[in-house]
């Protein structure tokens, strides 16, 4: 089996954590979008694979790139690896795919400290109708560890919002 064959079949493991996702945004009538940096679109290819996705996946942003940060998310040039950046990626990305709920994740990972934060130190930020939420992490591990760890809390995030848990 192929790589690419290994990976397809962990995503759609991993899609069937978004079950309780997709029935508490659907009782909500939420969409639901991502800003992705570290994980460069891995939370979003996970939420497409879940249950009747299509009806309120809206899409994710990945700005990979901190020119993308700054150009398309209206982040201020400077350090990206911060709670600021966060809640501005998840505020415009709410607004530029019309989402009710956005998780963004943006931080180091790895193997190399960046911007004076050791690798996996990863920032998120939920908005939602009931507020913005951030957390800061530090995951242990090789990036591919960080990768994972951050997709796993994006997501569980994303449930407890929509759940009314943030």
């Amino acid at each position: 089996m192929s790589h690419l064959s290994t990976a397809v079949e962990a995503t759609a493991a991993a899609a069937e954590l978004c079950e309780g996702l997709a029935a508490a945004v659907a009782q909500r009538g939420w969409h639901v979008a991502t800003a992705e940096s570290l994980t460069a679109g891995t939370v979003g290819t996970v939420l497409a694979a879940a249950p009747d996705a299509t009806s309120w996946y809206r899409g994710t942003i990945a700005a990979y790139s901190p020119e993308v940060k700054f150009s398309l998310l209206d982040v201020p040039r400077g350090p990206v690896v911060t709670r600021e950046c966060a809640v501005l990626m998840a505020r415009r990305t709410a607004e530029l795919l019309g989402a009710e709920l956005c998780v963004a994740m943006t931080g180091v990972g790895g193997p190399e400290p960046d911007e004076g934060e050791p690798a996996g130190t990863v920032w998120f930020a939920v908005v939602s109708p009931g507020g913005e939420h951030t957390v800061k992490e530090v995951f242990p591990g090789s990036p591919a560890e960080v990768l994972t760890a951050t997709t796993e809390r994006a997501l569980a995030l994303l449930h407890d919002a929509a759940a009314g848990a943030l």
